[in-house]
């Protein structure tokens, strides 16, 4: 039975890459029935599928996009949802018969959901690409870095997920709120150089105010702040610290057994070498582990950089369900919590076309019609 404050609504999905997926993903966490139209030669010898995190929660139908008989399910399925979420290139969905156009005249109320990397216009639109090129173009990879060193990727967090995925779904859902309340559906542009360049509004603030500067790894929270870093600990793990009010410096520096050692003030920015070098010096002494104890319960702004398989052990995220086991992997729980009607990983990740005859029948196609369709090569 499906849970949680989207529960009730209907959503196609059209198969793709990342952070089309990644939007499914939230939706069906957070209730909703989510199809996903995989393609009809999908391979299925191998086991990544059915390990693919991103697809869990939704159901899959088996698709042939290039027979007129499988546009045709599509768009049969689109009369009942809500709202459907695709990630070609710009014109492709046009092309194949399944473009806002074609979807809204045949639902009125459809929430039509496109994710690019560069939008719908423009220039670049029609140009390939990924998340680093997106987040290059975007103003954010620049600024990601240490002093003299290259821009460092942030994985693909920023435009694929951040900047896209859940600006996708968050569009989606504002979308199918106006669409409740006006009747009217609507086409959701959800481009990842917007989404990466959104992401970067206090940034822009700073540079507004002055007091942010273009040099990388230079400024309050890029590194350049020695109170606002990582540093090595004797055993070649890492710890973070981030300090920035100045009661909470006093107690990093107490814990450091700095605090009477004449050092430079917090703000004063000649000084930053000074303290960085200390500060280096002195979590080099003790392993990660003596610093975890020092620090316990201090607000120094303190933590361990944690790997993934760390940190899912860890007392908080471990007191909060965090990182789950669900369907014989460890994941991380649906975001955020709702008091009341709470999301749910309703089913593990499916294979390609694992569902096409249940969801054909449970949105109105009749065993009949199932037949022909895959006589026909249609869905499979």
């Amino acid at each position: 039975m499906a849970q949680g404050p989207l529960s009730g609504y209907r959503v196609i999905e059209i198969a793709g890459l990342g952070p089309g997926p990644f939007a499914a993903m939230m939706l069906a966490d957070m209730g909703a029935e989510v199809v996903r139209v995989d393609r009809a030669d999908a391979v299925r010898d191998h086991d990544a599928p059915s390990r693919d995190i991103l697809n869990r929660g939704r159901r899959s139908v088996a698709v042939n996009l290039k027979e007129s008989a499988g546009i045709e399910t599509v768009l049969r399925l689109v009369d009942q949802a809500d709202a459907l979420i695709e990630g070609f290139r710009p014109g492709v969905a046009e092309r194949l018969g399944i473009g806002p156009d074609a979807c809204l005249a045949r639902n009125p109320k459809l929430v039509y959901g496109r994710m690019t990397g560069w939008g719908q216009d423009g220039p670049w639109a029609a140009r390939a690409g990924h998340d680093i090129n997106y987040v290059a173009l975007s103003g954010a990879l620049a600024h990601v870095g240490r002093a003299d060193a290259a821009p460092t990727v942030p994985l693909n967090l920023v435009g694929d997920f951040g900047g896209g995925g859940m600006l996708l779904a968050y569009g989606v859902v504002c979308a199918l709120l106006d669409a409740q309340r006006s009747g009217a559906g609507q086409v959701v542009d959800a481009a990842m150089i917007d989404g990466a360049a959104l992401l970067m509004s206090m940034i822009w603030s700073f540079q507004a105010m002055g007091t942010w500067s273009d040099a990388r790894g230079a400024n309050l929270l890029d590194s350049g702040a020695p109170f606002y870093d990582t540093y090595e600990t004797a055993d070649g793990a890492w710890v973070a610290i981030g300090p920035l009010e100045p009661q909470f410096y006093a107690q990093l520096l107490e814990k450091l057994g700095l605090a009477d050692a004449g050092l430079p003030a917090q703000y004063d920015r000649d000084g930053w070498p000074v303290l960085r070098e200390r500060f280096a010096a002195t979590f080099s002494t003790k392993t990660r582990v003596e610093w975890d104890a020092i620090f316990a319960d201090s607000d120094a702004c303190y933590a361990p950089a944690l790997t993934m398989r760390e940190a899912a052990s860890h007392p908080q995220l471990a007191a909060r369900n965090t990182i789950v086991d669900a369907f014989g992997m460890a994941q991380p729980a649906p975001a955020p919590r709702f008091s009341r009607t709470p999301g749910a990983i309703a089913s593990a990740p499916a294979w390609p076309g694992d569902h096409t005859d249940a969801v054909l029948a449970d949105w109105g196609f009749s065993p009949d019609e199932v037949f022909e369709l895959r006589a026909h090569g249609a869905v499979s």
